[in-house]
């Protein structure tokens, strides 16, 4: 039995395939230190939508990225097949958060209001920059990026899936000066 989408948490991301033996290179999505290091069982949720459970035979990390391999996987073309699937474990080991710290996954998704009420879009994607992470929040072909930080971000409603920002006027009226 596969745990519920819910009860998972994104760690990495698979990136392509690796040398000849079914390994793969995986970006990190964690901030948490060694996080990938001994995994065991992971959910590997394919670009297709559908999530399997692996089993990971080894882990070693190669620069910013690790190298993986899972059982069952034994040629690049069947790693190939992975490229841009997320890698997934159970949220239950990292779920004593702090109140104002959010899971990526969690956020990703949500809608953006203004301190008026006013939708500002749905958060796409977070960029991480230098000392700072960055909200990339779409609304139809429009694109405003605000910046991850408490003085822009004033609540978030996870039951709701709300995002609450202030200060943003200026950048979603400089969207339309260009």
């Amino acid at each position: 039995m596969t745990p519920a989408q819910t009860d998972l948490v994104t760690i990495g991301k698979i990136e392509r395939h690796f040398g000849v033996r079914g390994e793969f290179k995986v970006r990190s999505l964690s901030d948490v230190p060694g996080r990938l290091d001994h995994l065991k069982q992971v959910q590997v949720l394919e670009t297709t939508g559908q999530t399997v459970e692996r089993t990971v035979t080894h882990v070693r990390r190669a620069g910013s990225t690790y190298i993986m391999g899972l059982a069952g996987v034994t040629t690049p073309e069947e790693a190939g097949m992975l490229r841009g699937g997320l890698i997934q474990v159970p949220r239950a080991p990292a779920s004593a958060l702090s109140a104002d710290v959010y899971f990526e996954c969690d956020l990703v998704g949500m809608t953006v209001e203004n301190e008026r009420g006013d939708e500002v879009g749905v958060l796409e994607t977070i960029l991480e920059i230098p000392d700072n992470r960055v909200f990339v929040v779409r609304k139809g072909t429009e694109e405003v990026l605000i910046p991850a930080a408490k003085s822009f971000v004033t609540s978030v409603d996870l039951q709701r899936r709300r995002m609450m920002v202030r200060g943003i006027d200026e950048l979603v009226q400089d969207r339309h000066a260009l």
